[in-house]
């Protein structure tokens, strides 16, 4: 009888050891690194086929800029030897060479990639250039994380592929801190926004509740008015909505936030406003209409982290673009001068395009500053104010650390306003010193900035207090 009960024990225990091993395996979404047997690597992707690979790859093709982008976050460079058609981020991609999946496969197969990745939507649109890879012994991966939840097994998916498994649990635990801050910063505001999320213009489509946009907008501290929206297909986070449905709520939506990108041209406040009936939404009448591209918000990315920050600023100016930091009797930097000036101007940060890329450029170009990198905390700052002109800077150095002299900030204030010429009314002792005379001039003569016993000390160092209570004069005379 004790045999009996003993064997039935371990027949039980058996049973629930399988079945938590299959709940695990479920959960995991088969995501196993193996070091036993012919293959090194294993794992399913998310078409559901089996990848086997003997080590991580060395020569990769990219064909989502997603996956791009997220390659080199991971610090790999030499290994991508192809990218998509599309991708624009970092500033590396200019150096790679570009494939398309529309084209003759054999382009990619020349090159002896042992490791293409692509996403879903490319399988179904253009099955053959996908089996002709395969067919050619190409080790081809699908992956896409359709809803937030998926980001972080989307990451470790890419870094067990490409050997990198340390960094990205160092850049998914930076992340996820980064998002809890934000949602620290936003939680307890007060009068939180109602946001309408514009996907795209055609059919005035929003996005789905448990997207990578509507997770953004709840980070952000915004409450999505369209949250009951439904997707207009399977596997997409595209939803409708529609004008009737958006003119319905406009008494209640605060913010509109209009999406763009390469599938969307998305509107401004302009081409928002002359929609029938659409000055009646009370983000048009009072000018709370903003324009974001869909890299920072709807592409699974870390630039995630950076469109949450910017739809926060979107929604609480005043509060999230404050100079309170920078309220201290310190040397001004240009770095931080960079920073206030795009604070000041509520200016969104600087995302670039393919199209960007194909315009010749005399001066700097985004993300080549060679003493600026993509991980320095202000890039994205010193990057706008470069390309805004709200700081000079030679092609492929910006002097992030030099401190900022009278002359220079002078500069500065003129181009965030514009300033009336008072024609010489204030006599300048040492205007002749001055590499930007006539500029000193006019913000001597708005009352901008003032003279110590008739001279304005062009070379003279300003603090960051100084130059907060020089922008907080603007506000003053507009």
């Amino acid at each position: 009888m004790k045999r009996k009960i003993s064997a039935l024990l371990v027949l039980v225990l058996i049973v629930s050891l399988l079945g938590a091993c299959s709940k695990n395996e479920s959960a995991s979404a088969d995501v196993v690194k193996n070091n036993e047997g012919s293959s090194n690597i294993q794992l399913e992707d998310d078409s559901g086929k089996m990848i086997q690979m003997d080590t991580p790859a060395t020569k990769i093709i990219s064909l989502y800029s997603a996956h791009t982008e997220n390659l080199f976050a991971l610090g790999l460079d030499n290994e991508i030897i192809g990218i998509g058609r599309s991708d624009a981020y970092p500033a590396a991609v200019m150096t790679k060479d570009r494939f398309d999946y529309r084209a003759d496969p054999e382009k990619v197969i020349a090159v002896d990639p042992d490791l293409v990745l692509i996403r879903p939507r490319i399988k179904k649109s253009n099955p053959e250039f996908v089996q002709a890879l395969e067919n050619a012994g190409i080790t081809v991966v699908s992956l896409y994380p359709d809803k937030f939840e998926e980001f972080p097994h989307y990451i470790k998916k890419l870094a067990i592929l490409t050997g990198k498994e340390d960094v990205a649990e160092k850049l998914l635990t930076k992340f996820d801190s980064d998002l809890k801050n934000m949602e620290n910063m936003t939680k307890n505001m007060k009068n939180k926004v109602n946001v309408f999320f514009e996907s795209t213009e055609t059919e005035y489509r929003t996005i789905t509740k448990d997207s990578m946009a509507a997770m953004a907008i709840k980070l952000a501290g915004g409450n999505n008015i369209a949250a009951d929206a439904k997707a207009t297909r399977k596997g997409t986070s595209i939803a409708s909505y529609g004008e009737e449905r958006i003119l319905e709520k406009a008494d209640q939506i605060d913010v509109y936030v209009s999406q763009r990108g390469a599938m969307n041209s998305g509107g401004n406040l302009h081409s928002i406003s002359i929609r029938p009936g659409f000055d009646t939404i009370k983000a048009v009448k009072e000018e709370r209409v903003y324009t974001i591209n869909e890299k920072l918000v709807s592409s699974p990315t870390f630039r995630f982290s950076k469109g949450v920050l910017e739809l926060s600023r979107m929604f609480y100016p005043e509060e999230m673009d404050n100079l309170d930091e920078f309220k201290k009797e310190e040397p001004l930097t240009r770095a931080q001068l960079a920073k206030m000036a795009v604070k000041f101007k509520h200016k969104g940060i600087f995302a670039p395009t393919s199209k960007y890329y194909k315009k010749e450029r005399k001066g700097h170009s985004f993300g080549t500053f060679k003493d600026v990198t993509i991980n320095d905390p202000k890039f994205d700052y010193i990057e706008t104010a470069a390309l805004s002109s709200y700081v000079d800077t030679d092609k492929d150095h910006f002097y992030p650390d030099k401190k900022v002299t009278r002359d220079e900030f002078a500069k500065t204030l003129y181009m965030l306003t514009d300033l009336k010429d008072q024609e010489g009314t204030v006599n300048i002792k040492d205007i002749d010193k001055a590499e930007n005379d006539r500029i000193v001039e006019i913000v001597v003569e708005n009352g901008l900035m003032t003279l110590k016993q008739g001279n304005f000390m062009p070379t003279e160092m300003i603090t960051e207090k100084e130059a907060v209570e020089s922008l907080e004069k603007i506000k003053e005379i507009k």
